[in-house]
């Protein structure tokens, strides 16, 4: 019965989507979607999917993950219209794709450990794709791999890993100190002296060393911005709580006492003193 239920609501959304992208009384703003205009949501809803998770919520997380298997029908539904593949290929898919890559679970191959599991498994998508798994052990397959699928931040810290693993690395963290301070001063020449892409460039090379010395201090670069932004917040939430109008009436002296009184109200409620951010 449960599985019939499941049936009949994976169909009922994959009609109401349908319904949705329909020439004859359709949504137009669904209907003037595509694939790439699309892209944010995908990712928006990834990271809800996240913060849901992290946060605990049961029903949030169950509404965020039906907001994000949305964006898998409606990709499938604009994909079908064009001719391209169904949500059922999708679906087919990625289960063929499961019972392949585990064949200790749907074969007669014996694993003793995960890392067993993994490297099965990178053998196994290798030999799919039509890769050499050899070219696929190189440095260079597997830091382009995190590049193209992971926020970047992440992926800059996964490539700096893999890169110190094969003895690509600083000697010692004074080192980094003195890169960084490096690329600071390139950056900040960039600015005043380079083009807008050259800038682009020194900074995203300053990013990276600050991602390292992340590495080196066992900190994480997403977390510790995550943290920040929601510090930000926090004190942008006291601030409007204490004030009678829109803050872009104050001027910048009285938002910066506005801060500060916020930052010293949140303080006291965690136990401490910080407020030198």
């Amino acid at each position: 019965m449960a599985e019939d239920s499941a049936l009949v609501a994976w169909q009922k959304l994959i009609d109401v989507v349908a319904k949705l992208r329909s020439p004859n009384g359709g949504c137009p703003w669904d209907l003037a979607q595509t694939p790439e205009s699309l892209i944010p949501y995908v990712i928006e809803e990834a990271y809800e999917v996240v913060d849901a998770i992290k946060c605990g919520e049961q029903r949030a997380i169950a509404e965020e993950l039906g907001d994000l298997l949305l964006q898998v029908v409606l990709q499938a539904q604009i994909a079908r219209e064009s001719g391209q593949f169904t949500i059922a290929e999708v679906t087919e898919g990625i289960t063929e794709k499961l019972i392949r890559r585990h064949p200790h679970v749907f074969g007669n191959v014996a694993v003793e450990s995960v890392e067993e599991v993994r490297q099965n498994w990178e053998q196994i998508k290798a030999t799919e794709k039509g890769e050499n798994p050899e070219q696929q052990q190189l440095l260079s397959a597997k830091i382009s791999r995190y590049a193209r699928t992971l926020p970047p931040l992440t992926a800059g810290m996964k490539i700096s890993r893999k890169a110190a693993s094969v003895g690509f690395e600083w000697d010692k963290i004074e080192d980094v100190w003195e890169k960084f301070n490096e690329e600071l001063a390139e950056f900040r020449y960039s600015i005043q002296h380079e083009t807008k892409e050259r800038q682009q460039e020194e900074l995203g090379d300053l990013l990276f060393v600050i991602i390292n010395l992340a590495r080196w201090y066992d900190l994480d670069p997403a977390e510790a911005l995550q943290g920040t932004n929601q510090r930000f917040i926090q004190r942008i939430v006291k601030m409007e709580a204490a004030t009678d109008r829109p803050l872009s009436d104050y001027s910048l002296q009285e938002l910066e006492e506005l801060w500060q009184q916020a930052k010293a109200k949140l303080a006291a409620q965690k136990g401490g003193d910080r407020t030198d951010i």
